[in-house]
């Protein structure tokens, strides 16, 4: 799932972070843990349990800051 599809469902807190952050390509925990929440924890996290963001997804961050 892309961060396009959940924008919406995410909150305000959490999508200030990402336009802040609009570079950044593993997301720390604690904002991986409220996206997979958003997307009914159907998004694959790593061993740590952070996100990679693809480039579609950093693109569309960027664009939205």
């Amino acid at each position: 799932m892309c961060i396009s599809e959940l924008w919406d469902k995410l909150d305000a807190t959490t999508q200030r972070w990402l336009t802040e952050n609009p570079g950044c390509q593993i997301l720390p925990r604690t904002v991986s843990t409220k996206i997979s929440i958003a997307a009914g924890d159907t998004i694959e996290r790593d061993q740590h349990g952070q996100i990679v963001l693809s480039k579609e997804d950093r693109d569309f961050i960027a664009a939205k800051g």
